[in-house]
């Protein structure tokens, strides 16, 4: 699907590590993940409240990704979102998770496609998992989620300045819309 060929030269770019990255363009510190993220509660479905534009991403609007773990200790990846307007038609990838850091669970790698992976740290994490921020070593590229699909202007404030903090700009990031939450007629 034109999500899954577009996320190609994503996963090329990030295994080939020819780039200079932010990091080393702008001598800033490694990036730090959280110190222990249990995968268990991480799973299910995260709504992308912004992030630094990708070209994969290229007019999706909703965009959600749902986690589920294999038997294998793998994680399932399904990404969806709307092309165009929250109503357009929807585009989705399948891909699959790895951590790479046993110790924290917070370094993953992802891939869309066979061989190639991307690095996944989770650098940013709500105490009762509401909401998450991730990220990778270079600082090309960040995602924040959320468990709704609207997030409070304080908590949103509030990642802006930690992300700020650690080397990231906070004026690359786009806000993705999305479909507000239904709340259940009582």
């Amino acid at each position: 699907m034109m999500m899954t060929r577009l996320l190609l030269p994503l996963v090329a770019a990030l295994s080939t590590g020819c780039a200079t990255s932010t990091t080393e363009r702008l001598q800033l510190p490694p990036l730090e993940t959280v110190k222990q993220v249990d995968l268990q509660r991480y799973l299910g479905t995260w709504y992308e409240i912004a992030s630094y534009p990708q070209s994969f991403q290229r007019g999706c609007t909703a965009t959600t990704a749902t986690y589920a773990l294999k038997e294998n200790g793998e994680i399932d990846v399904l990404n969806r979102c709307r092309k165009g307007t929250i109503d357009g038609e929807e585009d989705v990838a399948n891909g699959r998770a790895r951590v790479v850091d046993a110790v924290t669970n917070a370094k993953l790698e992802v891939s869309f496609f066979g061989p190639f992976w991307g690095d996944y740290w989770v650098i940013d994490l709500d105490p009762d998992y509401a909401f998450a921020v991730v990220g990778n070593p270079g600082r090309d590229y960040l995602w924040i989620l959320s468990r709704t699909p609207t997030m409070e202007p304080a908590v949103y404030d509030g990642i802006i300045a930690r992300l700020q903090a650690v080397g990231y700009d906070p004026a690359r990031l786009v806000k993705t819309p999305q479909r507000p939450a239904t709340t259940p007629a009582g």
